[in-house]
């Protein structure tokens, strides 16, 4: 990073917002499958994004997970009849934060923070006034603006746009590294947040910084920023 960045710009599920905390609501509902459907429920939601994008048939962010609970719970047999499903998704609107994103926000508060998401806007409204962070966040982007999904340029380009802050200026932080893929193809620098450990996709990009929580990206743009300033002074 050859200079400091203006704006950062946060994918919000799985990056800030945790969706396996609807775990607890999908035991109450499905004892003992908990665990189980909502990682089945998450990889459908994102295969559906991917195939509709492709497919030129754009739904908003909230049917389609609809359709990928709705799946997701008929492939392992189980029951999800319009009760159970409208608990499940009502869940989805009040997903936790991870432990580290409120302190780490602040950390990074000189910045102009925003989120780019799949999200629709009712959904990531009501998450992040869920979480308390209404006044942390300078925009709120959805793709619902370009009706088709990431990784699509089109999604990327709606930050510049919405931001006023050129690209290479800004930084993009996601914990899907296919997500940080592509806005690193689309010119942004790039945090991948690593949580789990896991390996980087074979995509052909790598990310400019990769952390295992927000800490580690609020660290390294404070040493990053230190640095200037003695090279500055001196």
């Amino acid at each position: 990073m050859k200079k400091r960045l203006k704006a950062l710009v946060f994918d919000a599920y799985g990056t800030l917002f945790d969706v396996h905390t609807v775990i607890a609501t999908c035991e109450q509902v499905f004892p003992g499958q908990g665990a189980t459907l909502s990682r089945a429920w998450r990889a459908k939601q994102l295969e559906y994004t991917w195939l509709r994008s492709l497919m030129g048939r754009y739904e908003d962010f909230w049917q389609v997970t609809e359709a990928a609970l709705v799946f997701a719970a008929r492939n392992l047999g189980l029951r999800c009849d319009a009760a159970a499903r409208q608990r499940l998704m009502e869940a989805y609107l009040h997903l936790e934060p991870f432990p580290e994103v409120k302190p780490a926000l602040e950390e990074l508060s000189d910045y102009t923070l925003a989120i780019l998401s799949n999200g629709s806007p009712r959904m990531l409204k009501a998450a992040v006034e869920s979480a308390g962070l209404a006044r942390t966040f300078k925009h709120v982007i959805s793709v619902d603006e370009v009706k088709i999904f990431k990784p699509s340029p089109r999604v990327y380009e709606l930050a510049p746009r919405k931001t006023d802050v050129p690209a290479h200026d800004i930084g993009f932080v996601s914990s899907n590294f296919w997500d940080v893929a592509g806005a690193k193809s689309f010119g942004f620098w790039t945090c991948w947040v690593n949580r789990g450990q896991a390996p980087e996709e074979e995509l052909g990009f790598v990310a400019d910084l990769t952390v295992s929580t927000l800490h580690g990206l609020a660290e390294a743009l404070t040493r990053k920023s230190e640095k200037a300033g003695q090279e500055r002074a001196g």
